[in-house]
């Protein structure tokens, strides 16, 4: 019975450790989302000629990074940059970005 209980507390203790590293802290996204500015622009409004992330589609968006990640979609630094996150964290970029006003 001692050993059960040993196996289900590990069980748990993996468990819990996994969920916690998959939590995002919003402060942490607005770290990342601030690499973006210089050319997407502060709280991600662009100037002429780059493209504007406040309010975008976040499913739209996330689809595009996970793109040039992959190598899908062309790009001149974008397939770079987006190699340096992980999925759940291009993920955490687009909900952040999409959140904003335009």
């Amino acid at each position: 019975m001692k050993l059960n209980a040993l196996v289900i507390a590990s069980a748990l203790t993996v468990v819990t450790g996994w969920a916690q590293a998959q939590a995002v802290d919003p402060l942490q996204v607005r770290s990342w989302a601030s690499a973006c500015a210089s050319c997407h622009g502060t709280h991600g409004v662009a100037q002429a000629g780059n493209e504007s992330l406040a309010g975008a589609n976040k499913d739209d968006m996330l689809k595009k990074l996970l793109d040039f990640k992959s190598g899908k979609k062309p790009a001149t630094i974008m397939h770079q940059l987006s190699k340096g996150y992980s999925d759940e964290q291009l993920a955490a970029l687009a909900t952040y970005f999409s959140a904003l006003k335009k």
